[in-house]
């Protein structure tokens, strides 16, 4: 038996290789004519070869569960997700002019704040920031750019339209594993690479180093580049050593490195202390320099910030970038296009309920059991409430949790989120997907061809987040030839 793409698919939300009808999109014709063909132990050698191909490259993330660490497999889907190189360059268009108001945004409002005093974003908005950080306050980095490196999540509706759901500022996650997937397909379908005109991704981390590069202190030489790591016990910790590693930089923590009394950062190594220029740093702010933030931090450098504001060193994403990663300012990037670039957003927010407006919440609480709440700071899918799939219990419980506290609450309607076909039991099914591409910013703006796709792999879920049971897919952006 083979797969049958037409089994799973009626009419019904919007399907990123299959129509409504229940045939195969045009980009993913050849893909569908191939899997079709395939019999059922054929499926199932490859669907080995993936595993296989993943447990002997490492590819792995960590779950924390009742109290411990649990190292897992990577999950890889044997079908890929497909987009146009047509419509991905008006995406891409997109994602750079998003990042591009962040970071003028953000650059603002530790300076001027023309834009609180513009009207244009609310001054109790940012009094209610839990990231702004005041020791930030007058510093100009390089270029002006405070987030270097984000992942926006990009969903499509079930009419087709695409949005992005949220920003990801501090520290995004996951482009090892997009990279990854990538080498592992190409491994186990090298016929379907010669015979369709992929895009490549596997320049990204040579872009990542040239973005850090730029923002060097130290001009005129190949900087001193490290990766700043909480540790082995961290989710994310493959991929800190992954990028290290294909970069050429250092993999450090906290205690590798020292601020001496010139204010420079300098590695501990066996030949002495060595002068550090840059810090691609995998920590959040707070545990970032105990003299600053949290002073029983381990993790974190002593001095590092005055380091940074002496200018002696940079720092990616800059201290502070985390202001504009809130679901409660997320709602304004629309706007803080507008008022920085004077154009239309390209991608259009998914609309949103702000709990802190009385009319807002007021909606909110009366229609709990259709939206989706988010608190405005948390990620990796925790806290939230999916109001159709939730009880009445934790819809209580989500009504208390606003009204204490309605800065720290949105609301968006529940999408019927797109689905890819997915192998599930030797046949296709669908699962919904995101899509997480990734932004450089530095000198200049480079966006990852396509991005990590995450799939829901419950049937009907729509948290596509690995810590909460998600998998992933290559994603091709395919030349069709197309103008």
């Amino acid at each position: 038996m083979s797969i049958n793409f037409n089994n799973h698919y009626p009419a019904r939300g919007y399907d990123e290789l299959i129509s409504d009808k229940g045939n195969p999109r045009r980009v993913a014709s050849a893909l569908c004519r191939y899997f079709t063909r395939l019999k059922h132990d054929e499926l199932s050698e490859l669907k080995q070869a993936v595993d296989m191909a993943i447990k002997g490259m490492g590819i792995s993330f960590t779950v924390y569960s009742e109290g411990t660490n649990i190292d897992r497999s990577w999950p890889l889907d044997l079908i890929p997700r497909m987009i146009t190189r047509k419509e991905w360059t008006r995406t891409e268009e997109g994602l750079k002019q998003r990042l591009t108001a962040l970071n003028m945004f953000i650059d603002d409002l530790y300076n001027k704040q023309q834009v609180v005093k513009d009207g244009v974003f609310p001054k109790d908005v940012l009094a209610g920031a839990k990231n702004y950080r005041k020791q930030c306050e007058g510093i100009k980095p390089p270029f002006g750019v405070w987030a270097h490196i984000c992942g926006a999540d990009l969903v499509r509706d079930g009419d087709g339209t695409q949005y992005v759901l949220e920003d990801n500022l501090r520290v995004p996650s996951g482009v090892s594993y997009m990279l990854e997937n990538r080498h592992v397909m190409k491994r186990v379908f090298p016929e379907l690479f010669e015979d369709m005109d992929i895009l490549p991704v596997d320049d990204y981390t040579t872009q990542l180093f040239d973005m850090l590069a730029a923002i060097s202190p130290r001009k005129g030489e190949v900087p001193e580049v490290v990766v700043l790591t909480p540790g082995i016990y961290n989710s994310a910790y493959f991929e800190h050593s992954y990028l290290a590693q294909q970069m050429g930089a250092e993999l450090v923590q906290g205690s590798d490195l020292v601020v001496d009394s010139d204010d420079c950062v300098y590695m501990r190594t066996i030949y002495g202390l060595k002068l550090v220029d840059v810090i691609y740093r995998r920590i959040d702010d707070d545990f970032l320099d105990p003299e600053e933030f949290r002073k029983d931090s381990t993790l974190g450098v002593p001095g590092l910030m005055r380091a940074w504001r002496a200018g002696n060193v940079a720092i990616a994403n800059a201290p502070g970038a985390g202001v504009a990663d809130d679901k409660v300012v997320y709602a304004f990037v629309p706007d803080l296009i507008r008022y920085y670039l004077s154009e239309e957003p390209i991608i259009p927010n998914v609309p949103t309920y702000l709990c802190m407006n009385d009319d807002d919440r007021a909606y909110v609480l009366d229609h709990l059991e259709e939206l989706v709440v988010k608190p405005a700071n948390e990620s990796g899918g925790y806290g939230l409430l999916v109001g159709p799939h939730a009880s009445k219990k934790q819809i209580r419980q989500f009504a208390g949790l606003i009204k204490n506290d309605p800065r720290n609450y949105i609301a968006q309607p529940t999408l019927s989120i797109s689905t890819v076909p997915t192998l599930v039991d030797h046949d296709a099914a669908p699962r919904h997907v995101d899509l997480r591409p990734f932004t450089l910013q530095g000198k200049n703006t480079y966006t990852t061809t396509g991005g990590l796709s995450r799939v829901a792999l419950p049937e009907g879920s729509l948290v596509v987040n690995s810590s909460q049971g998600g998998g992933s897919k290559d994603t091709w952006v395919v030349d069709m030839g197309d103008k």
